[in-house]
């Protein structure tokens, strides 16, 4: 396998291999800025149904905000996201239905048990089967059992699997996760591998950021490192899985790509 070089700072970021067919997730020139820092910095992702792009990038890379602005929680300085062909107007709100969001923050309610906390959402997205629909995704996290208790009683972990069945809840056609993996033990890491793994059918499009380097090229069709706001490196899944990723990834965050 040949590494694309390091991006030097004129250059665009490289672009991650465009899919034949209808995209289902499409972003081009996405900029988003901080005062005079470029945190997302000219980027361009086209991915088709039934693909898992993986994000890796060091602290400060700007991949929390890509994920945002592709799932419409911020809006870019310039640049434009499109889902299943329709092209997103960052001030409506009815396209964020067809975008699930795994983030830092969860959105969930404390004092509400883990039931309420999916039928309020369910009520949201105006689901008319949203009592089988709770059940389904309690059960697809295993929290079943858990589904009388409130939010802030859980652990950690269950309170990652509850916020992963709130992002999955309406069926979303594009699944957006933020370092997922991030404080969990080994039988909850299980159950959101699992769940990743139903993932994979063949019709949502799944974008994952994550530092956990084994977890992460695992499902991953499509693997991308981000530096500085822009892509740095960018192949297939097997690309990556047939190489020592993590020698390349220093290398490559250390611009000796």
């Amino acid at each position: 396998m040949t590494t694309p070089p390091a991006v030097a700072p004129e250059e665009r970021a490289l672009p991650v291999q465009e899919s034949p067919g209808e995209a289902a997730l499409e972003a081009r020139g996405l900029v988003r800025h901080y005062g005079p820092i470029r945190a997302v910095d000219g980027i361009d992702v086209r991915l088709g149904a039934g693909e898992f792009l993986t994000i890796f990038g060091p602290n400060g890379a700007g991949k929390s905000t890509l994920l945002g602005l592709l799932g419409g929680t911020m809006r870019p300085t310039s640049g434009s996201v499109s889902v299943c062909g329709e092209r997103c107007d960052f001030g409506e709100v009815s396209w964020r239905r067809r975008i699930g969001v795994l983030s830092h923050k969860g959105f969930l309610y404390p004092q509400l048990t883990a039931e309420e906390n999916l039928r309020f959402y369910a009520r949201l997205f105006g689901l008319a089967d949203a009592a089988t629909r709770v059940r389904e995704r309690l059960a697809q996290v295993r929290l079943e059992d858990r589904a009388g208790f409130r939010a802030e009683e859980l652990s950690h972990g269950m309170r990652q699997r509850l916020a992963l069945a709130r992002a999955l809840l309406h069926d979303p056609d594009v699944v957006l996760l933020d370092e997922p993996y991030t404080g969990l033990d080994p039988s909850a890491a299980a159950v959101l591998r699992g769940v990743l793994d139903q993932l994979r059918d063949g019709r949502r499009t799944v974008v994952m950021v994550t530092h956990n380097i084994t977890e992460g090229l695992a499902p991953a069709t499509r693997v991308v490192i981000q530096v500085a706001g822009r892509f740095a490196w960018s192949g297939t899944g097997d690309e990556a899985r047939g190489t020592d990723f993590e020698k390349l990834y220093h290398r490559v965050v250390e611009g000796r790509a």
